[in-house]
């Protein structure tokens, strides 16, 4: 697919532009009378066409979509032999390629011709973590003459390599997750996916959050992916740590604690000051990818250049990050290392960030935990970390049978079901809308509004572009963040670092 013309970088230092961005529309939310958190806008009714994709006209808010790192490439790091981030960036390199190979020489999808039987076998790859079995069980149960294999490959940057692998010439899937942090290099080459208007996936403003559908669809109008959900921000917290320490325990009175980013430093200082004990598990993700997600412009300017070392809100969100972290208030567990999940446990740290689909995971690592966790807004605006979409591959051998499975468990009926039996967060806007997700509480989160707090943040997600260089900048940003935390670089450092890395990534 053509994207356009190459784009010229003219901020210091740079190369021109050898891919353009995702091109996005930039207006900022709209107030409107049924906006998400305002009472008057909940709808009760679950309407008899909610179920059609992409079918009826309504109104909007326009957003853009804002995702963490990256395009599946991992950044180049600083060269220290000994340093433990490249480390892990390596032996994960490594572990990538495995996959890759693995799933491309012996999956039995793709690359034959096209069948129309809605009811062969589809062949589906999923990364871990975000309850595909429950998905597929409960299209099954929906569809019993249906048949689908599932296919865990690993992390969404493994399943994204195994995915580019099997585009170049493997055996390719029926059907396919890609995570919001993967999705511009694949929609950048639009024609490896099935264009899904001709399945009946047309006018897709209709069904979903204009920037979740943005984000899957390429620059010729043609859509790559359907939205299968999003992150929407909040922060976790443990009330009764917070006790101990003296602090308010009640949601909207921790809100009000840290309304903004001086707020919640203040407060994680009251906290460190009185339990002796670190408040955040790292700065990278609670700290950094939240404020990075607030900011109107990012990595890319409007126009589409890289403005990622001259944009003033980038160094303000990653020196929010080092004040926490020379503040002595984070316990530097970075987010998926071996020790996270165990601190979630054990106490090491009293808040984590908390998009929906970690939600879960608290769950899971930290079941004594039950009750003592809640659940509240994060500083400042709304936020996104996470999102994916589902799409067919151009030679995918059953694609009629694998819209049967986007159009019955992605539609808004679907996706409330399935948020109702494993948290992940509806990208449709009628689920999003309906009286089930936003009345949302658990037990184990002390009856916290989350559905509420999530779908708030959604609402007042900032509005930038990305491009395809997004992911590997907010990759390098973090990593310098990491090693930080580790005593690898100094704070006075770590911003220089983290933009070395990400010039190097980028080419420029």
């Amino acid at each position: 697919m053509s994207t356009g013309p190459a784009l010229t970088r003219v901020a210091r230092n740079r190369r021109p532009a050898r891919r353009p961005p995702v091109r996005r529309s930039c207006s900022l939310p709209t107030p409107r009378s049924t906006a998400l958190g305002v009472p008057g806008g909940r709808s009760n009714s679950r309407k008899a066409d909610r179920c059609c994709i992409g079918r009826r006209a309504r109104a909007s808010v326009e957003r853009e979509i804002v995702l963490p790192p990256a395009r599946g490439a991992l950044p180049r790091l600083p060269d220290e032999e000994d340093s433990p981030v490249r480390r892990r960036i390596l032996t994960a390199a490594a572990a990538v390629a495995t996959v890759a190979l693995a799933l491309t020489g012996c999956s039995s999808g793709g690359g034959g011709g096209a069948s129309d039987d809605r009811n062969a076998e589809v062949q589906f790859w999923s990364f871990t973590g975000i309850q595909a079995k429950d998905n597929v069980s409960e299209y099954l149960a929906k569809k019993p003459d249906a048949k689908v294999k599932l296919t865990e490959v690993g992390s969404s940057q493994e399943t994204a390599t195994a995915l580019t692998a099997a585009l170049a010439g493997g055996k390719v899937p029926d059907l396919v997750m890609i995570q919001g942090d993967d999705l511009p290099r694949f929609v950048e080459n639009s024609a490896n996916f099935l264009d899904l208007r001709t399945l009946g996936g047309d006018d897709l403003d209709a069904s979903y959050l204009k920037w979740a559908a943005d984000a899957g669809t390429a620059q010729d109008g043609s859509v790559v992916g359907i939205p299968t959900d999003v992150g929407g921000l909040s922060f976790a917290y443990r009330a009764d740590l917070f006790e101990q320490a003296d602090l308010p325990t009640d949601p909207a009175e921790v809100a009000a604690l840290w309304s903004d980013w001086d707020g919640f430093l203040a407060t994680g200082e009251k906290y460190t000051a009185a339990t002796g004990k670190p408040f955040v598990d790292n700065v990278e993700t609670s700290v950094f990818y939240s404020t990075i997600n607030q900011v109107t412009e990012k990595y890319y300017s409007p126009d589409g250049e890289l403005v990622y070392d001259t944009n003033p809100q980038v160094e303000d969100a990653f020196d929010t990050a080092v004040q926490a972290h020379d503040a002595g208030i984070s316990a530097g567990i970075a987010a998926f290392s071996s020790g996270w999940g165990p601190g979630r446990a054990n106490g090491a740290f009293a808040v984590t960030v908390a998009p929906s689909w970690i939600l879960q995971g608290i769950k899971t690592d930290a079941p004594d935990t039950a009750g003592n966790w809640r659940v509240t807004t994060v500083p400042g605006v709304g936020g996104n970390w996470g999102g994916s979409v589902i799409a067919i591959p151009a030679r995918a051998e059953h694609p009629e049978a694998a819209w049967q499975y986007i159009e019955t468990m992605m539609s808004a009926e679907g996706q409330e079901d399935h948020f109702a039996t494993s948290g992940t967060f509806p990208a449709a806007t009628d689920a999003l809308e309906s009286e089930s997700v936003r009345a949302y509480t658990d037990p184990f989160f002390g009856d916290s509004k989350i559905g509420d707090v999530i779908a708030t943040s959604v609402e007042q997600f900032p509005s930038f572009v990305n491009g395809p260089d997004t992911g590997v900048i907010g990759a390098a940003l973090s990593g310098a963040l990491v090693e930080l935390e580790s005593g690898n670089v100094s704070s006075a450092d770590a911003f220089s670092s983290g933009l070395d890395s990400a010039r190097q990534a980028v080419g420029g």
